[in-house]
């Protein structure tokens, strides 16, 4: 089975993760898609992170999207899963917080969004609020919001191998067997932070298979 994920800021797709989960053989994929990257659209070549807006959002935006990674990957996502920047933070509260290590000083305040980023190196319990920080984090700022020259190295390829990091620490944490009993919790955390086209039953089997089924971290593996 194979999955789009996409975070949506601002009618674009900021984070797009294509996954396939093998079931009988208890294997998780999940490739990473640069937003940056090129695709055609309608004739005309395009960045990927445009294509939703570009399909008039909604279901118009997720069918334009899904042919383009299909055309870019050569899969075609059997289901979509589209999850707005603030459902991240609900979702990681939802479930305890996750621990992980915070790669580097985090410091960026956008006075236009009244968002900001206030992270701390190290290993650490981070909330919904941390999480989103360290998932959004592109570069640091001083207080007034000017950007100062301290990003990823990589750039956006910096910025993604973090999100792998803090999605492999996630993962970690939801098959463990004590979440068995918070999987419908979960679930309506889910479905009511995202748009998707997974119904509760088909959410609730794919939680199950992973959680009772057996998949270990040895079987999941993040590409870009």
């Amino acid at each position: 089975y194979t999955f789009l994920v996409a975070g949506v800021s601002g009618g674009n797709t900021d984070t797009m993760l294509l996954a396939a989960y093998d079931v009988p053989n208890q294997k998780l994929s999940v490739m990473s898609l640069p937003r940056d990257t090129y695709v055609i659209y309608n004739g005309r070549t395009v960045m990927i992170n445009s294509v939703y807006s570009r399909g008039g959002g909604e279901e118009g935006g997720v069918e334009a999207l899904k042919k383009a990674v299909g055309s870019l990957t050569g899969v075609t996502p059997d289901f979509y899963v589209l999850v707005e920047w603030e459902a991240v933070g609900e979702l990681v509260d939802a479930i305890g917080g996750v621990y992980f290590d915070v790669p580097r000083r985090m410091y960026y305040n956008d006075l236009s969004q009244h968002f900001k980023i206030d992270l701390q190196p190290g290993y650490q319990l981070l909330d919904g609020n941390g999480a989103m920080g360290v998932l959004r984090w592109r570069h640091n700022s001083d207080d007034s919001g000017h950007i100062l020259n301290s990003g990823y190295a990589m750039g956006d390829l910096g910025r993604i191998k973090t999100q792998q990091a803090f999605l492999t620490a996630m993962v970690d944490q939801l098959l463990q067997i004590k979440n068995v009993t918070k999987i419908n919790q979960f679930i309506q955390v889910f479905q009511n932070n995202v748009e998707t086209d997974l119904s509760f039953q088909n959410i609730l089997w794919f939680a199950q298979q992973a959680i009772l089924g057996g998949l270990s971290m040895e079987n999941v593996e993040f590409v870009t």
